[in-house]
């Protein structure tokens, strides 16, 4: 269920798209999201970071898409968002010494450090790599193709990644 929350903006973003057009889509998803943060403050009575990004990177490059009837703004979204957790992950190491994914899943999985370590980098490649991919499919496809890329595409690398990360950390979770 909550896989379904924090894609509702990019379900809305797509089914506005197919019927609409990409600026009503922009339209959507701006509002999307504000709905989306305002419903987790009244469950929960505080707001999820990662819901909160989007929302700011979205009302902003949203904002830009629709002022200068450029749809590249609202396109390069998901790349900037990608290269934010991949800085995140790598400053909350590097920086800070706290690995940000023991501090997520720390209490339920119980890994050794080294392999918290991997995990940490794996992921962070990651969400650059998905970064350039999705510029790469901007540039080199059409509009359409990059919707659905959007929603399609990176669910299923990010749903395959996690599968591949799961069976990795299976062989080191201890006791």
């Amino acid at each position: 269920m909550k896989l379904l929350f924090d894609y509702f903006p990019i379900l809305c973003f797509f089914i506005a798209y197919k019927l609409y057009g990409i600026y009503v889509a922009t339209e959507v998803t701006m509002a999307a999201c504000i709905l989306q943060n305002m419903i987790y403050w009244l469950k929960h009575k505080k707001f999820e970071k990662l819901h909160v990004i989007t929302l700011i990177s979205v009302l902003i490059l949203g904002g830009f898409t629709l002022f200068f009837h450029k749809p590249i703004f609202i396109q390069w979204k998901p790349s900037i968002i990608y290269w934010i957790f991949a800085m995140v992950l790598l400053f909350s190491r590097y920086i800070t010494r706290k690995n940000l994914l023991v501090r997520m899943l720390g209490t339920k999985i119980n890994l050794p450090t080294s392999i918290w370590d991997k995990l940490n980098i794996a992921w962070s490649l990651f969400f650059i790599f998905l970064g350039f991919l999705n510029l790469y499919v901007i540039y080199h496809y059409s509009m359409n193709a990059w919707v659905n890329f959007k929603l399609f595409g990176t669910l299923g690398l990010t749903l395959v990644f996690t599968i591949a990360q799961t069976v990795y950390m299976s062989r080191h979770v201890r006791p």
